[in-house]
Parts: structure tokens; C-alpha cells; sequence
């Protein structure tokens, strides 16, 4: 317990004294003397985060951030660092858990993709022109690399302009992220789930626990409703429509694809890639690799072109399992073959064992209608897979329902950033770099109202 003799508790409440106890730390509110009783330390993130509210408890500050992931601890940063005083609530006993999740495969930070292309990674209905454009040129690549670099984490380059950490984890940034939100003097409130919105002079917020605070200006980053076990379960989405601010219904995005796969295709193929081939679905085209599962299909190549396959009435790919080669060409390895072509073009066309097993499927009598099912092979598919299982979400706050600054236009001093507004990207570093982004715009925006009140 020495610890919480030293620690300054953080209360949801007045600013005051500090008293201390050997086995208990009460902090008492310097205007009301009320006492607020110390509920422990979680060491989840790497990070001691000591939480302290009152029984009943109304506070007020000047920004409130709710949702504590990427673009929920990017606006608090901004916001602070403007000399604002930040309070962030969350739902989780401690923050960052999806950006924890998302250090699981090491951490995929950015993409340092030409400008011209990465700003048409992110796509959504009704976006504003030119928002992406602007939005990027605020807050790009190099400068998500170098706030990594200002924290003390080197990152590097890979394949496809991936970009790293060098220790390729999440728990070492975040500690020390919430180490400078700290340090600019952003409180922490977990176990605070949002619950209650009302607008007004100032806001007013209330919260599962029983709690509620006021505030001059809100940003809401409760994410969308992918990965629900780290807090992003889409409920926020009920509360938004009852005040009447325009959602699309959210929607799995980055997902796999259900197909029914006979019980032979699946003991010869299931878990197993199809690499170097091209996708399509309607008039989008993915480069890149799938994966045979148990239910369809997972993989890069499928998630890129979730946005067409939504769009379609009946959602079907078309896979070209030789993209470098032409019909033409492939035929032309099997001109002395009289029989035996599937056997044949496994050899001949060097087919992977999971493109084998899905053309062995059908019967093979000629090179020439082999070829065409290799170069076009549609495959239909029954919809998406469920959206938690997916990586990100499709969905959320409409765009015409926000300006310039990303604050709600019916409810000036209430702003919305990351996956809650109805845009996404592929995987590959486009979605953080989006949720690095936009709570970047919001913390710069809300800093902003906040002072010129």
C-alpha cells in the first residue's frame, strides 16, 4: 500500500487535499468535504491506474473524452497538450485495450503510401470532399512515426509500407502514452459506462455506476462494434439515434466471407492459402491472398473489397488463381495433355493445393475449360461473418451530420471521432492511421471551443 500513500488519487470529482492512511487513501473534496474511497490499481496496460469516485458524484470539467482508445487518447492528448483540462471516461477497467489488441500482430501503426493513394483508402457514403485529403495532411505517417519517436519507440518499414514499432508491441507505447496524457494533467476515470447525454450549457453526462459529470465540450470515441470484448460493442449507437443524430446501422468490415464448403474441399484445403491471385467482386479488383476456412473465406484479398461484396444483391467473388499468366498461355502448357488435366495442371500450372481442391470440385475435360475456371472462378457467398469477429466496422455517424471540425451540427460542443463516423479502410495500417487522424482533428477542434467560450 505504500504506493497509494504517495499517488495522488484521481477523483471524478472537486479538486481538494490529500489525506493518507496505511491500508486505505480517502481523498476529501477541499469545497465539500465529501469523502471519496480508493476501489484499487490496474495493471493491465503496464500502467498503475489508480481509480477514486464518490458515491454520488457531479464534477465538472472542461473536456470530456469518452472511449479510451486510439482516437480517444489522440483527442485527449491534442486537447491537453492545448492546455485544456481533459477528464476520459471508459467503460474498461483500464484504457487501450483494442489498441492492445491491435499490438497482437505487432502493432501496425501507419502505411507510408503515396499521398494520392492512401487518401483513397478511405471510403464511406456521403463523404465530403476532399475531407480524407485534409484530414491526413493534419496528422500523416511521418507524423504518427515521429509522436512514436517523441515517446521514445523506433519504428520501421516493412513489406507494402507497413510501419512498425522495432519491438513490434503495443503494451511498452501505450505506458508510455498514458505516461505523457498524465503528465499534461488528463484524468482517467475507468469503469465509467457512458449511458446519458444531455445537451446544453453545459453538457450533462451520466454513467452505469451512478455517476454523472458536466462538461463545456464532449468527444465521443467509443469505436464501432468490432472486437466488443475491448468495449467497442456499437451500444452507443441507440443513445445517438434518440437525439436524433443520423447513423448508418453498423456493419462488418475487414472480415471473412461465408461459403459452404463441401466436406472434401475442406480436409484437403481448410486452413490453407491461396497466395499471389487476383479477386474480384463486381467492378472491384484485390491483389493479394485468401485463406480457407471452416466457414469461407478470411484474408487481405477479401477484405479489401468488403465494400463491393455489401453492395451486391447476391455477393459472389471471382478468383483468378494465375493472374501472370493468359488463358492463352495456360493452355499452351497443356498441349500434349489428353487426359488426367486436373492431375496435369497441378504440375503444369503449378497450383496450390488449395486451388486444386476447389477446382477438383468439378470434372476436367479439356485444358481449355480448365483454364477459363482458373483465370474466373466464382465462388458465391453467403454474407458476412458476425461483425465481432471482424476487425473493424463499416457504419456509424453519418457525415452530413458533422462539419468541418467533426463536431455533431445540432449539438455544437459535441464531436465524434475514429470508427464511430461512417467511413473504413483495408487492413495494412489505414485503420489507426484513421483513428490517429481524426482524434487528432477533434482534439485540435474541441481545444478550440472549449477556450473561446
Amino acid at each position: 500500500m505504500a504506493l497509494l500513500g504517495m499517488a495522488l488519487l484521481e477523483t471524478a470529482g472537486c479538486f481538494g487535499t490529500r489525506e493518507r492512511f496505511p491500508a486505505k487513501a480517502v481523498w476529501r473534496c477541499a469545497s465539500h468535504r465529501t469523502p471519496y474511497s480508493h476501489r484499487g490499481i490496474d495493471r493491465t496496460a503496464g500502467v498503475a491506474i489508480i481509480r477514486a469516485f464518490p458515491n454520488t458524484l457531479h464534477a465538472h470539467t472542461q473536456l470530456a473524452v469518452i472511449g479510451g482508445g486510439p482516437a480517444g487518447l489522440r483527442a485527449a492528448e491534442v486537447a491537453a497538450a492545448a492546455g485544456v483540462r481533459v477528464t476520459l471516461f471508459d467503460a474498461q477497467l483500464s484504457a487501450g485495450r483494442k489498441f492492445l489488441v491491435a499490438g497482437k500482430g505487432g502493432l501496425n501503426l501507419t502505411n507510408n503510401e503515396a499521398p494520392e493513394r492512401l487518401v483513397t483508402r478511405y471510403t464511406g457514403p456521403a463523404q465530403p470532399a476532399g475531407i480524407w485529403r485534409g484530414l491526413l495532411a493534419d496528422f500523416d505517417a511521418d507524423a504518427l512515426r515521429a509522436w512514436a519517436a517523441g515517446l521514445g519507440v523506433e519504428t520501421f518499414q516493412s513489406s507494402g509500407g507497413r510501419i512498425y514499432p522495432l519491438a513490434l508491441k503495443a503494451a511498452p507505447l501505450l505506458r508510455r502514452w498514458i505516461g505523457r496524457l498524465r503528465d499534461l494533467g488528463v484524468r482517467f476515470e475507468m469503469n465509467h459506462r457512458w449511458t446519458s447525454l444531455v445537451p446544453g450549457t453545459p453538457h450533462r453526462l451520466a454513467f452505469g455506476n451512478g455517476t454523472s459529470v458536466t462538461a463545456d465540450a464532449v468527444v465521443f470515441a467509443l469505436g464501432g462494434a468490432s472486437w466488443p470484448q475491448t468495449g467497442s460493442d456499437g451500444a452507443w449507437m441507440r443513445h445517438f439515434e434518440t437525439l436524433g443524430i443520423a447513423c448508418h446501422p453498423l456493419a462488418p468490415a475487414n472480415c471473412g466471407w461465408n461459403h459452404p464448403w463441401p466436406p472434401e474441399v475442406l480436409a484437403a484445403a481448410e486452413g490453407q492459402p491461396l497466395k499471389n491471385i487476383q479477386v474480384r467482386a463486381g467492378d472491384a479488383t484485390a491483389t493479394g491472398e485468401l485463406l480457407i476456412t471452416r466457414h469461407g473465406f478470411e484474408g487481405g484479398a477479401i477484405y479489401q473489397l468488403g465494400p463491393a461484396l455489401r453492395g451486391m444483391r447476391e455477393p459472389a467473388i471471382a478468383i483468378d488463381f494465375k493472374p501472370t499468366f493468359s488463358h492463352a498461355r495456360l493452355v499452351a502448357k497443356m498441349e500434349s495433355v489428353r487426359r488426367g488435366f486436373l492431375a496435369e495442371s497441378k504440375v503444369r500450372w503449378r497450383l496450390s493445393d488449395a486451388a486444386f481442391a476447389i477446382l477438383a470440385r468439378n470434372s476436367w475435360h479439356d485444358a481449355a475449360a480448365l483454364a477459363s475456371e482458373v483465370k474466373h472462378c466464382v465462388i458465391p457467398l453467403d454474407g458476412p461473418r458476425p461483425i465481432g469477429e471482424a476487425i473493424s466496422s463499416a457504419g456509424g455517424v453519418c457525415w452530413s451530420g458533422l462539419d468541418a471540425t467533426l463536431m455533431v451540427t445540432h449539438y455544437p460542443g459535441i464531436f465524434v471521432a475514429g470508427e464511430m463516423i461512417d467511413w473504413e479502410a483495408p487492413t495494412g495500417g489505414f485503420l489507426m492511421q484513421g483513428c490517429f487522424a481524426t482524434g487528432s482533428r477533434v482534439g485540435r477542434s474541441a481545444a478550440a471551443w472549449v477556450t473561446a467560450l
